[in-house]
């Protein structure tokens, strides 16, 4: 199992600080039951984090020009049609996947094309599952344009145990649906707007696997 590159620094932190601990506890009290309870709760927490941090190789296995694939491991908890005040100011179709801490928190990109746009905002930590989460917790919003130009925007939103936001795109950057576009630390979401009319593949409460589940099918327009 590949560990990401985001976690590397904090595994090296967490295992120093555990094995720091449980050796202070082996030379104060020796072996006994609370040195060996120690053990098993250090244990438990540092698999748990190297769980959270692996970084699975995948390669979407289909032709994915026109589709929308998950940009991340979870759960649809939203599929409505709102109005974007962010970016585009009009309603979109909006796809939501939520992801426990249990979820692999690579994100990928959602589609081919060229990145247009990428803003960090800063702003509160409430539970990402919740719909007002998308506008008023810390974010970063990547519009990517396809090759038959439709305009699709990704949200990485930090949740309640979240704090950091990674985002690996840049603007006039081309992206591909195998490349990563960013990371998400401890719970979180990723929201996606689509132009109203747009086909839906998923369903609420759907489990989908990130650059490997498509969720939707854009309509192609001309090329201005």
């Amino acid at each position: 199992m590949k560990v990401h590159q985001e976690g590397t620094g904090i595994l090296l932190l967490l295992f120093t600080f555990l094995f720091v601990v449980n050796l202070s506890v082996y030379y104060t009290i020796g072996k006994g039951l609370l040195f060996y309870s120690a053990t098993i709760t250090s244990v438990s927490l540092f698999m748990l984090t190297l769980n959270f941090f692996r970084s699975p190789a995948r390669h979407f296995p289909y032709e994915s020009e026109g589709l929308v694939i998950a940009p991340a491991d979870g759960t649809i908890v939203a599929i409505e049609e709102v109005t974007e005040n962010e970016y585009f100011h009009e309603k979109r179709l909006q796809v939501s996947i939520f992801m426990s801490i249990f979820n692999v928190h690579a994100n990928w990109f959602p589609v081919n094309g060229t990145v247009r746009h990428v803003s960090h905002r800063h702003g509160r930590f409430r539970a990402a599952y919740l719909p007002k989460s998308s506008m008023e917790n810390e974010r970063s919003t990547i519009v990517i344009t396809t090759p038959y130009n439709v305009d699709v925007l990704a949200r990485q939103i930090a949740g309640a145990m979240a704090r950091r936001v990674v985002t690996y795109a840049r603007v006039n950057e081309r992206c591909h649906v195998d490349e990563q576009m960013g990371f998400i630390k401890f719970g979180s979401r990723v929201d996606i707007f689509l132009p109203v009319g747009t086909e839906i593949l998923v369903r609420m409460d759907q489990k989908v696997t990130g650059n490997q589940t498509p969720v939707a099918r854009l309509r192609k327009i001309n090329y201005k």
